[in-house]
């Protein structure tokens, strides 16, 4: 008799349950709801925002049907649209007190309806994407190249400076393309230079060059170096994106890496172009100054808290701005020079890293040769004096931090004070995000309306539906009884896809619906094989029990190397594809995955229940078989 142990039950069982739990929020539609996020840089979304709206709203009466937190932002929602519009200016109020300065943009949204207890564990629809939803698609061209001149520029800069305090003569340097030349009148000194370019910049491979009269250093940065220069190009470049996109207002945008050089740009809603083009654009800038007084630390030499009170009641000094700088929840007053030591030009890198004296984190700083001597003698003598370092995005400044100066700075020194390695990214990245790491340019641009997004949602649900329904009736005509198992597997098979793309927070798109109708009909061809082996060991004369176990046994050999093949494509798809294909090969590959699981296993544990505890079984509804040697055909 055919019987699956308990233990194949269960994991079906669960797999199904998990599944059904795990497509429910697709069935539940949309409603109404505001979205909270950042404006500014220096501006977190944390559970003090959180708090901050909860009041709000009860403060004016509005009922909301959930508060929803991720890392990037808060999500309200609401039972109807008025009630949205009402909470949206409550909330925009209440957030943006200083209306010409705002922290936080507000932007309508449309979030799952489904319960509570199903968001608590993590059970979420599917994202819809651009082609499905409507809005606006750029795909941006990152130029790595100028990435790495600029890189060399500052290294330019520092070797000079480096050159010149070791009193080294040299006839010249220059870049040349992506190397570096520097010219020596003597071999001797040219030794000396070499040493003493080594010492200060590591990423470079220095090689002599000999010319006649001619004693040359050639240097070019390493495959690594290259590497991590266009890696931080990209993330800056991310990371300026992002903190553009959040002035329009997009409720869910997509900015993510795409390839080696090439940025994906993703507004949902978003209809104007020429708008999206402009903020995209647009520029940044960085300063830093002196701190002239603070409240903060006593151990700084311009701790003044009487100066500030002044300040804050309209007495600012002459000379001085000022501003406010955020720790969490806690913002400190803090008067500031007007004078601008150095701007963001002369900033070449910031990475975070870790202290060799005590592991802590902390974030590298890298200036050009001009920006080294200026932060040299600027530093001499304001050693424990605090020095910010301020954002301009639009006109206005934001400080992003004021560490206190330690020891006199040059062109490469730390910034301490971080509490985790993710707070020290953070703010590496902020000061590497005052403009674009390196020039992009549009290479892909197109904007889809919304009736065109809802037209093909259901084309393609349609496609899928009608091609489910007609392998239905095949196989039930074709194959009686088993044919209802394998269509039952098939459905399994679909609710196991659906589960695990909105598990994975996936967008679906157009070609991924594409992908979902061609796995429907791929993974049928499992099922057929299963049925074409059985009839197979019933024309040899096996017994019906033998012949379901020899069946499923003998096909599932074949049944995995076909569908390996189809996998090795679907991968290559995706590590080579770009866009729709990445998206059409994550459903394609998955489907695979699930198709092989409802086919062998779920497919046989309803099989083995239908009739594998029969004792006595005499035929199996399989459709027509003929057995050798006979006249006429024998239903079994």
């Amino acid at each position: 008799m055919n019987r699956y142990p308990l233990w194949k039950y269960l994991v079906i069982i669960f797999a199904f349950l998990a599944s059904v739990l795990y497509t429910l929020p697709n069935f539940f539609g949309e409603v109404p709801a505001v979205q909270v996020s950042s404006l500014k840089v220096t501006v977190k979304v944390d559970a003090a925002v959180v708090s901050t709206v909860e009041q709000t709203l009860k403060g004016a009466g509005i009922v909301s049907d959930g508060i929803f937190i991720d890392p990037s932002s808060i999500k309200v929602r609401f039972k109807d649209t008025d009630t949205q519009l009402k909470a949206k200016d409550v909330l925009d109020q209440a957030l943006n007190t200083d209306r010409e300065s705002p922290s936080y943009i507000l932007a309508l949204n449309l979030i799952s309806n489904s319960p509570k207890w199903l968001t608590a564990i993590g059970a979420l629809p599917m994202y819809l994407g651009l082609d499905l939803r409507g809005g606006i698609h750029f795909l941006l061209q990152v130029d790595l190249q100028a990435a790495l001149a600029k890189r060399l520029d500052g290294e330019i800069g520092y070797i000079r400076s480096t050159l010149r305090e070791k009193k080294l003569a040299y006839s010249g340097i220059a870049r040349d393309g992506l190397a570096i030349t520097v010219k020596f009148r003597d071999a001797a000194t040219r030794d000396k230079g070499q040493t003493a370019i080594e010492a200060v910049a590591g990423d470079l491979q220095l090689k002599p060059v000999d010319q006649g009269a001619d004693f040359s250093v050639v240097g070019t940065l390493s495959a690594a170096a290259q590497a991590d220069t266009g890696k931080s190009a990209l993330e800056q470049n991310i990371t300026t994106l992002r903190n553009r996109v959040n002035e329009l207002g997009v409720a869910e945008p997509i900015i993510q890496q795409q390839g080696n050089d090439r940025i994906v740009v993703q507004l949902p809603g978003v209809q104007d172009t020429a708008r999206a083009k402009d903020i995209l654009g647009r520029t940044a800038s960085l300063e830093i100054r002196m701190v002239e007084a603070h409240g903060g630390s006593p151990d700084a030499r311009d701790y003044d808290p009487q100066k500030i009170d002044a300040a804050i009641k309209g007495n600012v000094p002459f000379g001085t701005e000022l501003f406010y700088e955020r720790h969490g929840t806690v913002v400190e007053p803090l008067l500031l020079s007007k004078q601008v030591i150095i701007t963001g030009d002369r900033l070449t890198n910031a990475a975070p890293t870790f202290d060799p004296q005590d592991h802590r984190p902390v974030v590298s700083v890298e200036l050009d040769g001009q920006g080294a001597r200026i932060m040299t003698d600027t530093t001499r003598d304001s050693v424990k004096r605090r020095m910010a370092i301020l954002l301009i995005e639009k006109g206005k400044p934001e400080v992003i931090t004021a560490p206190v100066i330690q020891s006199e700075l040059g062109g490469r020194f730390q910034i301490t004070g971080s509490a985790s390695p993710r707070e020290a990214s953070d703010l590496a990245l902020l000061l590497r995000a005052g403009a674009l790491a390196a020039p992009m340019d549009i290479v892909e641009e197109r904007t889809v309306g919304p009736s065109l997004g809802a037209d093909n949602i259901r084309i393609g649900f349609h496609s899928t539906w009608i091609g489910f329904s007609a392998i239905t009736i095949f196989m039930i005509a074709y194959y009686a009884m088993f044919g209802v198992i394998s269509i039952v597997a098939l459905a399994v098979n679909v609710l196991f896809l659906v589960a695990l793309l909105s598990m994975l927070q996936a967008t679906l798109t157009l070609p991924g619906m594409a992908g979902i109708a061609l796995t429907v009909g791929m993974a049928i061809d499992a099922n057929v094989l299963i049925n074409e082996r059985i009839r197979e060991e019933l024309r040899n004369g096996n017994t019906p029990q033998a012949a379901i176990s020899a069946g499923y046994e003998r096909a599932l050999g074949t049944i995995i190397d076909s569908n390996i093949t189809t996998l090795i494509a679907g991968i290559m798809l995706f590590l080579l594809g770009s866009g729709p294909v990445k998206g059409f090969a994550v459903v394609l590959c998955l489907g695979i995955v699930t198709s092989i699981f409802s086919a062998v296993m779920v497919s046989r544990s309803i099989a083995n229940l239908y009739y594998g505890r029969r004792r006595r079984l005499e035929s199996v509804s399989i459709g027509q078989v003929w057995k050798p040697g006979a006249e006429a055909r024998e239903k079994t």
